[in-house]
């Protein structure tokens, strides 16, 4: 259930280029909260519409959530510039996440784009413990906007991929994916949707989840503004309820 609250921030970084580390504290941090899932902030009352940050990381003992996001517009600039001690109006957790209790597999293979980096992480820390290997391919487009690389390799092994081959390989994040019939289980991916397309296509033959990344409205699936096609052709997901976290062959991208 999505609950409202004001919640303090107790830790705010920058990581990368543009990149930033929020962490905020609150009373509605509690089980359950699933990787893959996201919280709808509420920059100030200057902007009508919330923005959507993916849930990064979970402390239930501390109540503190981890968020990573990008600045990428007015709103994303206003968030940069809160301080430590400041609160903000946070809604969540929304969507459906990464079904990590009801998987029965030995290894997963993580496949992260830019922002959709953060998700990966919680799901990363999820599996390891339930004692799945983990493996991971991150992709962004230079050195400057590389981050969590170490945080990731702490748990498995990893492959970075940049653009211009500023940091690890040079290339796309299809680019560094693995390759045998036995590599692994079940891969999840986050990113943008023709990143997500071209995992998906390239991994055909093996089970897994997408996490799509959209701009939202009211994040509770009232406002139709986040959609993807169905498969079927009929009709369409919201991204923010019945999503962000699909099986590939349920939406068209």
């Amino acid at each position: 259930m999505m609950k409202q609250e004001l919640m303090t921030i107790m830790e705010h970084s920058t990581v990368a280029k543009d990149t930033y580390m929020l962490v905020i504290q609150g009373e509605s941090v509690a089980p359950p909260i699933d990787p893959g899932q996201f919280v709808h902030v509420l920059v100030s009352r200057d902007f009508f519409l919330r923005r959507p940050l993916s849930i990064a990381d979970v402390n239930f003992a501390n109540g503190t959530l981890t968020l990573l996001y990008k600045e990428l517009g007015k709103g994303t600039q206003a968030l940069s510039l809160k301080q430590v001690g400041e609160t903000l109006d946070v809604l969540g957790p929304g969507g459906q996440g990464f079904p990590v209790e009801s998987l029965n597999i030995e290894k997963a293979l993580l496949v992260g784009g830019g922002i959709g980096v953060p998700p990966l992480y919680y799901l990363a820390k999820q599996l390891t413990d339930k004692g799945v290997a983990v493996e991971s391919v991150l992709g962004f487009q230079t050195k400057e906007d590389v981050f969590y690389e170490e945080h990731f390799r702490a748990l498995g092994e990893v492959r970075v991929m940049t653009n211009d081959g500023s940091r690890g390989d040079k290339g796309f994040v299809t680019d560094g994916l693995p390759e045998g019939e036995e590599a692994f289980d079940m891969y999840f991916s986050c990113g943008p949707a023709v990143m997500l397309k071209a995992v998906s296509d390239q991994l055909a033959s093996y089970p897994g989840y997408i996490s799509i990344e959209e701009r939202m409205g009211c994040g509770i699936g009232a406002c139709f503004a986040c959609v993807v096609p169905a498969d079927s052709g009929k009709g369409y997901k919201k991204i923010c309820r019945d999503g962000p976290v699909f099986r590939p062959e349920e939406v068209i991208l």
